[in-house]
């Protein structure tokens, strides 16, 4: 055992306040595995709350860990120290139950990882009675759970709060032998089991009909996060917006919102700990009683965050609230360049509606703005990403004109994101622009915002966004790819290897009739997704 890695579990521990300790006399031990950083990890709501939930039963101890960063990785291999749990420094390997909670395709790569470093065969035909039972959860998995199906015992399919009390149960009070028990969970509902996975057999998402009836904010405060400062509160899950793009528009299907007091009642926790609030929603603004939820925040004393504020729904109201709570800086989200593209992806936003939220904030001296575009959509042409740089340049010309008056020029960052096919989107049967025509786009907006001053131009990796539209889309064959890229370091050179064309992959337009690897999961409104796949790209002309 490595001391040094120890040590540093201990001062991480040490460091939070919130988390359950261990306890002894656990019928049932769980190790919960964010295939990330702990810094990501713990930023991560969907994450916290189902460690709270596991938790809150007796019977049940859950433990953390997470993918180690590059230095402490060497160190595992250097001292042969197997990968150990946050709380109580115990191997993984040891616990009856590792549960993967797994948001992002691109952590897919990880899991390899984590299973070499815990000493756990990665494939589950390779595991028997005397490993961990191996399960996993997430957004990622919502979408499509083909490309690691081969790594896992069962996947939950859905929300956890709806899946998981079922399922804990029949674990804790089952002694069988783990196929017969794995053949008795596959009757429950959301449960996927790769190892028995009947074709033609419907898995249904599942999911939380009363919001109101389990809590979801922050557990555990450390400084380790990104949002360190913030007491994270979901109002809402879901979006009634369907952008055809949007996978949070369709997996979190219907929407759903908190009622206004079990929300105020999280908030008022959050104010009394001198926590600033964090409110999480894909749709914030579109949250009942936004208004009134911010305004009682103020009143108390507090303070609140948003992730990105709905242009067509910020009011004089809402801009005096954000400015009474201390923001300085806005995010909004135009996605398209164009009125063409906004159309085709059904943001349901005009330009005057963009200029007019942007002279709002500008005019109560928020003066600096975050504007998200998505380049690379569907039919996209040179003439979108030209309206793109004239419309930023229309905002940065609002932006000068209000600092003649106070003297102080703001910040615009211009945020780039490729488009990248999602499952269970209408948009799933396209493909990504390809590399050379998407670098070309991003060339021509980096030039353009050049000229710009105060202007700043942010581009997440082409190449990165490639893989994961191919991880997003992918069946079991990607399992060996994913083994391959942690033996040898480099997803591109395992890719190399196995003769395996990325970029083909992810820009791949896929026939409307073809079976998709996530076709058995049901939920979803396929007809609708054609359809509404057929009216975007009636937009191309």
């Amino acid at each position: 055992m490595s001391w040094k890695i120890i040590s540093k579990l201990k001062k991480r521990v040490e460091a939070e306040s919130g988390a359950t300790l261990t306890r002894r006399g656990a019928a049932l031990r769980i190790c919960l595995v964010y295939p990330n950083l702990y810094r990501t990890g713990m930023s991560n709501l969907g994450f916290q709350s189902v460690y709270a939930m596991l938790n809150a039963t007796p019977d049940f101890l859950c433990e953390r860990s997470f993918l180690p960063d590059p230095d402490e990785i060497r160190e595992y291999e250097l001292s042969r120290t197997p990968l150990l749990s946050l709380e109580s420094q115990q191997p993984v390997a040891s616990f009856d139950i590792i549960a993967f909670s797994i948001s992002f395709e691109r952590d897919y790569l990880h899991l390899p990882t984590i299973f070499r470093l815990a000493g756990v065969p990665c494939y589950a035909e390779g595991r028997g009675n005397r490993h961990p039972l191996v399960m996993a959860g997430g957004a990622a998995l919502f979408l499509n759970p083909e490309p690691v199906a081969e790594f896992m015992d069962m996947i939950c399919l859905g929300e956890a709060e709806a899946i998981l009390p079922q399922v804990m149960s029949t674990l804790s009070n089952c002694s069988l032998p783990r196929r017969q028990l794995l053949e008795r969970l596959s009757h429950q509902p959301g449960v996927y089991i790769p190892s028995i996975r009947d074709i033609g057999n419907m898995i249904n998402r599942e999911y939380l009909r009363d919001l109101d009836s389990s809590s979801t904010a922050t557990v555990i405060s450390t400084v380790e996060t990104e949002f360190n400062d913030l007491h994270l509160v979901e109002i809402s899950r879901g979006c009634p917006r369907g952008c055809r793009f949007c996978a949070a528009g369709y997996i979190y299907l219907p929407y759903r919102q908190r009622s206004l007091d079990t929300v105020i009642s999280e908030i008022d926790t959050a104010i009394a700990s001198d926590k600033k609030v964090g409110l999480v929603a894909a749709a914030v603004g579109d949250y009942h009683d936004i208004g009134k939820l911010c305004r009682h925040i103020i009143d108390n004393g507090g303070s609140f965050s948003v992730s990105s504020l709905r242009i067509d729904s910020l009011d004089e109201t809402m801009i005096d609230l954000l400015v009474k709570s201390g923001h300085k800086t806005a995010t909004l989200a135009p996605e398209g360049g164009s009125q063409r593209l906004r159309d085709l992806i059904r943001k349901g936003i005009s330009e005057e509606q963009i200029l007019l939220a942007c002279e709002r904030l500008i005019a109560k001296d928020i003066l600096n703005l975050k504007l998200y575009f998505i380049i690379g959509l569907p039919t996209e042409t040179d003439d979108d990403i030209t309206q793109l740089l004239s419309l930023v340049t229309r905002i940065r010309e609002l932006v000068v004109a209000r600092a003649k008056d106070n003297r102080r020029l703001g910040e615009i960052t211009v945020s780039i994101n490729p488009f990248i096919p999602k499952p269970f989107t209408p948009l799933q049967w396209c493909g990504m622009m390809p590399q050379k025509k998407l670098a070309k786009r991003l060339a021509l907006l980096q030039k353009g915002i050049s000229h710009l001053p105060n202007v700043t131009l942010q581009a997440e990796s082409l190449k990165e966004a490639m893989l994961q539209a191919s991880l997003s889309r992918g069946d079991r064959n990607l399992a060996k790819f994913l083994v391959r890229s942690d033996e040898t370091g480099s997803w591109r050179k395992a890719a190399q290897e196995l003769g395996l064309d990325i970029e083909a992959e992810s820009v791949r337009q896929i026939p409307l009739n073809e079976p998709l690897p996530w076709d058995f999961i049901g939920g979803s409104d396929t007809k609708l997704l054609k359809k509404e796949y057929c009216k975007a790209l009636d937009h191309k002309s």
